[in-house]
């Protein structure tokens, strides 16, 4: 870089006194393209053959052609190409040019996004740690849901992100606000969208079923533009930072509850972002009548899968064994798994409930299926003990 002065002065001396190129580096101590960039720019006409050509000069088409089909290309990878193509000069002096050869990047102007009483709601899981639960430790999630007018905030803290998880926060978030958005955003989120081309989006199967009861539209974000869904992260920060942060709590029903409070007491209390003079309760105040009403039930969010025990009484799932009737082994069941609950059902009858464990390694036993298979097993064998007695004893008979 030079000066405004030695610009001045550069100029001078080769429009004024007609000083050569070399010369006037060679006095300034600088490089021949320096120089050039200085008289460049000028309204008379530069005298031809002064500037002294240069060793990229047979390849400018080439890095015009690529930087106009891949304008992020580094000037490292370019030199790499040109190398095997004759070129002999260092890569500093390819840098030089490659600067000059880039379009300039126009910074990203974002327009005020701003949504109508009732109209959006924008989804995100948050991520807060591990948890320990017995002997094994299962990660700290949490869905969020926001409000986009009132910005009314919902979390449910769970133990994973499946589907399943995914679906119950949906429905207890509209349960909490009593009613449901026309438009509901996502951050492309797995569970919301299987495959994305362009402009075509293929959303989840159950995720158009919840849709549908829910009369919602689902709209996934456009790759790329985090102005679509500044709302979620900021509230997620928000959640991170202003509840989580040194939270000590015994449980995950524990933490959720604490939540609830907290939202009540402190984050539906701060000021509106917008409207300054009222909280955030009083416009979801507003707000909320604007919502879709709720359906008669709610969505059935329970895992299903069908499953089959072993040699023994037991079905496995999310690490943990639970028990059946021993006459159901090695028969198809159907495994239907709540946030509290697992059930066991052959065909329309339930033959097993159990209180779901989120422990490892656990086996979660119904006396009445251990008690079952031990009188099974004595009416199989009834005369065992008193045959073999009387093969070790033959006089007893």
């Amino acid at each position: 870089m030079i000066t405004p002065e030695q610009h001045a002065e550069i100029r001078r001396l080769y429009f004024g006194e007609h000083w050569k190129v070399g010369t006037i580096a060679d006095a300034f101590g600088v490089h021949h393209d320096t120089v050039c960039a200085a008289i460049a720019h000028d309204t008379q006409r530069v005298r031809r053959g002064t500037c002294r050509a240069s060793i990229v000069d047979p390849y400018l088409p080439f890095l015009r052609d690529t930087l106009a089909q891949y304008p992020r290309l580094r000037a490292t990878r370019l030199y790499e190409m040109v190398r095997p193509r004759g070129y002999t000069g260092s890569v500093v002096q390819l840098r030089r040019v490659v600067r000059t050869l880039r379009s300039p990047v126009t910074p990203t102007v974002y327009r005020r996004l701003t949504t109508l009483m009732g109209e959006e709601a924008q989804i995100d899981w948050g991520a807060f740690g591990t948890i320990r639960i017995g002997h094994g430790v299962r990660p700290l999630s949490g869905f969020v849901m926001v409000l986009s007018y009132s910005r009314a905030l919902f979390a449910l803290f769970t133990l994973d992100q499946t589907l399943e998880s995914f679906l119950r926060g949906h429905v207890e978030a509209f349960g909490a606000f009593a009613g449901c958005a026309r438009t509901l955003v996502y951050d492309n989120l797995r569970s919301a969208v299987l495959e994305r081309q362009g402009s075509a989006i293929r959303f989840h199967p159950r995720l158009l079923e919840l849709a549908g009861h829910y009369h919602f539209a689902p709209r996934p974000c456009t790759p790329g533009r985090g102005n679509e869904k500044g709302k979620i992260e900021r509230q997620i920060h928000y959640l991170r930072h202003a509840f989580f942060a040194a939270r000590t709590f015994h449980d995950l029903d524990d933490l959720n509850a604490q939540f609830r409070r907290w939202r009540d007491a402190i984050a539906h209390q701060r000021p509106h972002p917008e409207a300054r003079d009222q909280t955030v309760a009083e416009v979801f105040a507003q707000e909320q009548p604007r919502l879709l009403p709720l359906p008669a039930h709610p969505f059935e969010t329970d895992v299903m899968r069908t499953v089959v025990s072993g040699k023994t009484p037991y079905v496995r799932f999310d690490r943990n064994s639970y028990s059946l009737p021993h006459a159901y082994v090695r028969r198809p069941l159907t495994l239907l798994a709540s946030a509290t609950t697992i059930r066991l059902v052959a065909g329309a009858e339930e033959i097993a409930r159990h209180t779901r464990s989120y422990d490892s390694g656990q086996t979660i036993e119904d006396l009445a299926h251990i008690e079952g298979l031990v009188i099974a097993t004595r009416q199989a064998n009834p005369s065992s003990a008193r045959d073999r007695l009387r093969l070790a004893v033959p006089a007893i008979a």
